[in-house]
């Protein structure tokens, strides 16, 4: 089978031992689940997750701001990076430098499965993969099951303020909700992650707000405000369980089916 990432590069498996920098932190996540944080030599500041494991990688700076001098020090064999987290120029830059460099962009929920597969293939870690995808699958399967049993709801899913933004229903996030039996609301939009003004006549069908924790960590003063605006049920939702893939996805799958059953 080829290994092809989302920019259509073919991969081979990694002979010998790899230098891995991951500019994601689902994917550093992901690479330490695979059994490969003795391979982790750089992340950035944002992958925090597993802390204990990641304590001593050096850090590359941000996801948008990677240091290029910082990754080129570290002589890594493999990159890896996504379409939607990291500047593309920043990511060709490495690729001068960086003798593989594998870029994903997960949009749905069993994209999950492919990337674990690719990853797993590259890095010969293909048990440790199948173990993701079978854990995947059982979370996936209760998912469906609870939702089955429940009506499907508009929600507002909003990730900024000054100004108010929330995503569209082609992203990850979306897909992630979708599957709790969540609908992202507006259903079409010029951006992946557009503006909002509360008077936007496309939010008298919304149902519910969900309030993550990130990328803008609300508050509960945030909370209050937003149900006098929004005038319908608010709730707070883990951001890292909806909008971190890879390994997450199987905790977050999980998460959303306590969640949905909680809000009913």
């Amino acid at each position: 089978m080829a290994l092809v990432d989302a920019l259509g590069r073919e991969h081979l498996p990694c002979e010998g031992v790899p230098r891995i920098v991951s500019l994601v932190p689902s994917l550093t996540e992901l690479i330490c689940d695979l059994g490969l944080a003795d391979h982790l030599v750089g992340r950035t500041g944002f992958c925090v997750h597993p802390r204990q494991l990641l304590r001593h990688v050096p850090k590359v700076g941000g996801t948008k701001d990677v240091k290029l001098d910082v990754v080129r020090n570290l002589a890594p064999t493999h990159l890896i990076a996504d379409i939607d987290e990291n500047r593309r120029e920043a990511v060709e830059a490495m690729a001068q430098f960086v003798p593989q460099v594998v870029v994903v962009h997960p949009q749905t929920v069993d994209d999950n499965l492919a990337l674990y597969a690719l990853l797993g293939a590259i890095f010969r870690r293909d048990a440790e993969a199948a173990r993701l995808a079978a854990e995947f699958g059982d979370a996936r399967a209760h998912l469906a099951a609870v939702t089955a049993t429940l009506p499907r709801e508009a929600v507002l899913y909003p990730i900024w303020r000054d100004p108010w933004m929330t995503v569209r229903c082609d992203t990850y996030i979306a897909a992630m909700l979708a599957a709790a039996g969540w609908d992202t609301l507006p259903a079409q939009a010029a951006a992946r992650f557009p503006e909002f003004a509360w008077d936007a006549p496309w939010l008298a069908d919304v149902e519910r707000v969900l309030l993550p924790s990130e990328p803008y960590a609300f508050t509960d003063r945030d909370l209050a405000e937003v149900s006098v605006l929004a005038q319908r049920p608010v709730a707070r939702i883990d951001g890292e369980m909806v909008s971190w893939y890879g390994s997450r996805a199987i905790a977050g799958l999980r998460y959303l089916a306590t969640l949905r059953e909680g809000l009913a």
